[in-house]
């Protein structure tokens, strides 16, 4: 599966589309197209007849079956800086399952011909941007026409996944460590969820390991945990207090009356957009339903009032009505830190406007002072260390279409060349400029 349990997954958890994959319909026809050709070639007979080859001297190109020629493929980024690799084991699986070619309609797997090298899912790639010297994360030898077709998917993947996870990484970077909802479902198609969720996955995990910390998953969908075991969980939805008249604390008393314990209650409280009197009405009311049962000895029901935090959402084209206008307007719009720190200071303080028996007193300031804040809309990296040097008080910061973001230090496209072939037994160079065969001491013979 990864560094961290040093499996591999298979396709028990990939489910590939293997028969269409083998036929290429998941490949950049030019691909299929070479394929296509070097198989008649070697069917036809023919061998090299150009004069204009670059082998080295003394090395004759006579007799050479193009068709049938054996190369050296490296997969890797030239993503300047860091990235998290993901999406290996996946390109493995089809490179097991689709690497052949059809006799007639019976396809002839031939991967048992190849060499393979790979790193590990979670293994770190560090890239100056040179492409001549790049670490590759694949490393495959064989004959070229059995694997052309799949240079597209293993590529797809290996892009998508370490995208995902690099995002993930350098945001949970950017928030100092604290927990991150993964919240990009809503922004592509479902079919890539169960492949976003593993990445996302990943990179928590290296997080922890590279900063000795124990931060847990929380993805929204249960398909982004179908790679791992991992299950969907969230707040309560904007919808869901329209469904109550739009009185956000009858809504979150009913759904902790109904759900059970272990989905945590987080209130959306900018449905009225006023987030401060929201958080104070919902902790009030839960606080009374929470205190109504340890009365009455019903410990155990009591834990379904037991608010675990406010989540604000406020559009960023409204000032919500507790953050009172500066010189320029734009400075107040959406989750900003002067609304934050407004609702941190509302609930600390909110249990002192309740008239409460001198018992439960100490144990309203805690149950109101150990609510976290959400924040979500429009976070990514730069907006969150900008809250963290503030000294913001969030406590968990949802993310969503940052994650999927691909351009200038985000960007980690991956790209697979030739770099060698072999003739005669031997193998030589034979890249294209600018490319050469590089070497990353990563890399593990797979098969």
């Amino acid at each position: 599966m990864s560094i961290f349990d040093d499996k591999r997954l298979d396709n028990s958890t990939f489910k590939l589309d293997v028969d269409r994959m083998r036929k290429g319909w998941y490949t950049d026809k030019y691909f299929t197209n070479i394929a296509y050709m070097l198989k008649e070639l070697t069917e036809s007979g023919y061998t090299y007849q150009g004069e204009a080859h670059h082998l080295p001297a003394g090395i004759s190109p006579e007799g050479v079956s193009c068709g049938d020629l054996e190369v050296e493929m490296q997969w890797f980024t030239r993503h300047p800086g860091k990235t998290i690799v993901v999406g290996v084991d996946k390109a493995l699986t089809m490179l097991k399952l689709c690497t052949g070619y059809w006799d007639g309609e019976t396809f002839i797997n031939t991967a048992d011909k190849l060499k393979v090298w790979a790193v590990q899912d979670g293994n770190i790639v560090q890239s100056d941007g040179d492409p001549l010297n790049v670490k590759p994360v694949l490393k495959v030898r064989g004959r070229y026409r059995d694997f052309a077709q799949l240079e597209t998917p293993t590529l797809g993947i290996l892009a998508r996944a370490s995208r995902v996870a690099t995002n993930v990484y350098e945001t949970l970077v950017a928030a100092r460590g604290k927990p991150m909802l993964f919240f990009p479902a809503r922004f592509d198609i479902h079919e890539v969820q169960a492949a976003d969720g593993y990445a996302y996955h990943i990179a928590v995990q290296r997080y922890n390991m590279d900063h000795a910390r124990t931060l847990g998953p929380f993805i929204s969908t249960d398909a982004q945990g179908d790679w791992w075991g991992g299950y969907g969980g969230g707040t309560v939805a904007h919808a869901a207090i329209a469904s109550f008249l739009g009185d956000t604390p009858e809504a979150m008393l009913t759904f902790s009356r109904v759900l059970p314990t272990e989905i945590p209650r987080i209130a959306l409280v900018d449905f009225n957009n006023d987030c401060v009197k929201d958080s104070k009405m919902v902790c009030k009311s839960m606080f009374e339903a929470y205190r109504s049962c340890v009365d009455a000895g019903k410990l155990k029901e009591a834990e379904q009032y037991i608010l675990y935090g406010v989540r604000l959402d406020t559009s960023a084209s409204l000032r919500d009505v507790s953050v009172s206008p500066l010189g320029d307007p734009a400075l107040d719009l959406g989750v900003t830190p002067r609304l934050v720190f407004s609702v941190r200071q509302a609930l600390d303080a909110v249990w002192k406007e309740w008239d409460l028996p001198e018992v439960w007193q100490e144990r309203a300031r805690e149950y109101c002072q150990a609510v976290k804040i959400v924040v979500s809309g429009g976070f990514n990296p730069d907006r969150i260390h900008r809250f963290e040097k503030l000294g913001v008080p969030v406590d968990i910061y949802a993310v969503g279409s940052y994650m999927f973001d691909n351009h200038g230090g985000t960007k980690t496209d991956y790209t697979a060349d030739v770099v060698r072939i072999k003739v005669r037994g031997e193998w030589i160079d034979m890249a294209k400029v600018g490319r050469k065969a590089c070497d990353n001491p990563e890399l593990e013979q797979v098969w």
